[in-house]
């Protein structure tokens, strides 16, 4: 059995793929290392001698400084490791061609949700969007009386998504806030929305529906103040039920990967996520991407210290400059506050085997395969290139999954290694990296990648049965989230609070 692997013929670690006891021998290609220590399964081995102030490699990439004397044998982690990485960089675009998978299979046919503008929902559902906190819980009780009052054949399900803003806001955050809300009002994952105000706040309903994107069907929105009515729950309920006869003789028609926007995230990361789901998820990127659908890469704080590999990707000098400006704006939205850039990973990251930013990122990016960036996009923005996009977000995973549903994907595929139970708007598909998360929350989990890791499936076999998953689901099967009604939403937020 395999102890060890070596992720790139430059490393001067090894990842343990089990537990791994003190005095034990593990093979490193011709070479055999005797622990001095206890290694936790994912965590690194020094496979030679790495002097104090050494470039540690993993991926064949620099993820720290040894801040110590490190003999082979033992592990090589936060306590002998430090980044390297320091404030805000200048790049230099240098393009390089990179190998895409050519794969001999197809995605199963996949049907749709064919809307007014042309875009592709792949659920039929009825949402009513808050405009203002504070008719979260008004928005809930007309969800629960409508479903108690009427039968919901032909749609696939009713939801309001509550958040704490829409009043109280000034500038950027407010206007951030109108264009997110906005930006789920059009999705076309909803067959009907109805967009509920209060009368009083900043997010005023008669400014919102003003801006509301020029694509937006007005047969599909309907618009309503809270104050406006004498009953507002049980107005509310009544429009639901006449967005509820046009959503409900909604039909799904046949659809092209062209039509599929899927974000890519992750959270809860470990030293497995950058081994098996996230490689996964990239080679489905590079799949979708060859044959004309779009794939949306965000969580920008975790492209610190692996950017230089997304440069390298970029289609042209012009997306190569909006990439450098939004991790560099980023950097900057990190120091304005005098808070450290590099404040990352997270405990759980740590505990998983995850030692350092670039340790980190390096894992993330590798989430985007080895397409093109044929776009960046600020976090209001919607995908308007077919290709591998970029999308400017925070590393939080609520927020970032948000973003990814604003944008205009249809779902996010969300690898994990520690686990997370949240859901988006939007389905959510969990990606555990090993199987141990897998066994442990199947309820959370909806597709083991830690297969990959201990050898019980080739890749290419993994991938096939990742895309019909994915295939399956674009169909109408629910993921795990959407099966335990788990559905949030949450909005960027930098200014004041009045």
């Amino acid at each position: 059995m395999t102890k060890v692997i070596r992720l790139h013929k430059k490393d001067n670690v090894v990842v343990a793929l089990i537990n791994l006891e003190k005095g034990e021998a593990v093979v490193d290609g011709s070479k055999s290392i005797t622990l001095t220590e206890d290694i936790p399964r994912g965590y690194k081995i020094a496979s030679g001698t790495i002097r104090q102030g050494d470039i540690v490699r993993k991926y064949g990439e620099s993820i720290g400084i040894a801040t110590e004397d490190i003999a082979p044998g033992r592990s090589v982690h936060t306590h002998n490791v430090k980044t390297g990485l320091s404030g805000v960089e200048d790049y230099e675009y240098k393009p390089v061609e990179k190998e895409i998978a050519d794969l001999d299979f197809e995605m199963p046919e996949i049907s749709i949700y064919r809307r007014k503008n042309g875009a592709a929902g792949i659920r039929n559902e009825l949402w009513v969007v808050p405009t203002v906190g504070c008719v979260n819980s008004i928005a809930s009780e007309i969800v629960e009386k409508f479903k108690t009052k009427n039968k919901l054949n032909g749609i696939d399900g009713v939801h309001t998504f509550a958040h704490p803003y829409g009043c109280s806001q000034l500038g950027d955050d407010h206007n951030r806030t109108k264009a997110l809300l906005q930006n789920i009002t059009v999705h076309p994952n909803a067959g009907g929305v109805l967009v509920l105000g209060l009368g009083c706040e900043n997010n005023q309903i008669d400014a919102f529906k003003a801006s509301m994107p020029d694509d937006y069907d007005s047969e599909r929105v309907i618009f309503f103040e809270a104050q406006s009515d004498e009953d507002e729950v049980a107005r509310g309920v009544e429009l639901l039920e006449q967005l509820l006869v046009r959503a409900s003789a909604d039909v799904r028609t046949p659809g092209s990967i062209a039509d599929l926007k899927i974000g890519l995230e992750c959270g809860g990361s470990d030293a497995f996520s950058g081994i098996t789901a996230n490689p996964l998820i990239g080679l489905l990127s590079d799949f979708i991407v060859k044959r004309g659908g779009t794939t949306v890469l965000t969580e920008v704080p975790e492209m610190f210290g692996a950017e230089h590999i997304l440069f390298e990707q970029c289609a042209d000098k012009s997306v190569f400059d909006k990439a450098v400006k939004m991790v560099n704006d980023f950097k900057q939205y990190y120091m304005a506050h005098n808070l450290p850039v590099y404040e990352n990973p997270s405990p759980g990251n740590k505990k998983g085997g995850i030692t350092s930013l670039e340790d980190k990122s390096l894992g993330c990016t590798k989430k985007a395969g080895n397409s093109k960036v044929v776009d960046v996009l600020g976090m209001e923005e919607r995908v308007i290139k077919n290709g591998l996009n970029l999308l400017s977000s925070p590393g939080n995973d609520i927020v970032a999954t948000t973003a990814l549903g604003t944008a205009g994907c249809q779902l996010v595929l969300f690898s994990t290694g520690r686990g997370n139970p949240l859901g988006g708007f939007i389905p959510t598909v969990k990606i555990s990296s090993n199987s141990e998360l897998a066994k442990k929350k199947p309820h959370w989990i909806d597709f083991d990648a830690g297969v990959i890791a201990d050898g019980r499936g080739a890749v290419e076999s993994v991938l096939k049965d990742f895309i019909n998953t994915v295939a399956y689901i674009v169909n109408g099967k629910k993921v795990r989230a959407e099966e335990r009604g788990v559905r949030d939403i949450s909005l960027f937020k930098t200014g004041v609070v009045l």
